[in-house]
């Protein structure tokens, strides 16, 4: 019998075990982008937006999910980045955060779920000048490809 007991890990293994994250991938433009899977409470289909006035032009608007009202906002448009252009692949990603509450992201494209160990992921450094660096808390490394994991908090927060 092939069965494995934890009592059979090295503790190395089960310190690597614990410590993995999954991430979702996602794709603004050309990049692509690692979003904590424990923030996601939904990943819905693009959908219509209602627009508030007198809002940063990074927030969208409000959709109806389900009869609770979201904010959505564009990470590109926070990040600098071009407009969002919708396409059948673009998404509403749901975030139930801390500080937060519940608020939608638009990104371009969902690709897929990824897990990463401590050794796959490197800490990014700044020299606090550039200010879009800060959405990003580190960079993942998967099948040969890097990933950008999003800082949450402060791609939502306030500017």
């Amino acid at each position: 019998m092939d069965e494995l007991r934890v009592s059979d890990m090295k503790e190395s293994e089960m310190k690597a075990a614990f410590d993995a994250i999954q991430y979702i991938v996602i794709k603004l433009g050309n990049e692509q982008y690692g979003i904590d899977i424990k923030y996601i409470d939904n990943i819905v289909r693009m959908q219509h937006i209602t627009r508030v006035p007198k809002v940063a032009n990074y927030l969208k608007g409000v959709i109806n999910l389900r009869g609770e009202v979201i904010p959505v906002m564009s990470i590109r448009l926070k990040m600098d980045l071009p407009e969002d252009e919708i396409t059948k692949a673009t998404r509403i990603i749901i975030l139930k955060l801390e500080q937060h509450g519940t608020i939608g992201v638009m990104v371009d494209e969902v690709k897929e779920v990824v897990t990463l160990g401590a050794d796959d992921v490197e800490k990014v450094a700044y020299d606090g000048k550039e200010e879009k660096a800060n959405f990003i808390s580190g960079v993942g490394k998967h099948d040969g490809e890097l990933i950008s994991l999003l800082d949450l908090n402060a791609v939502v927060m306030e500017k």
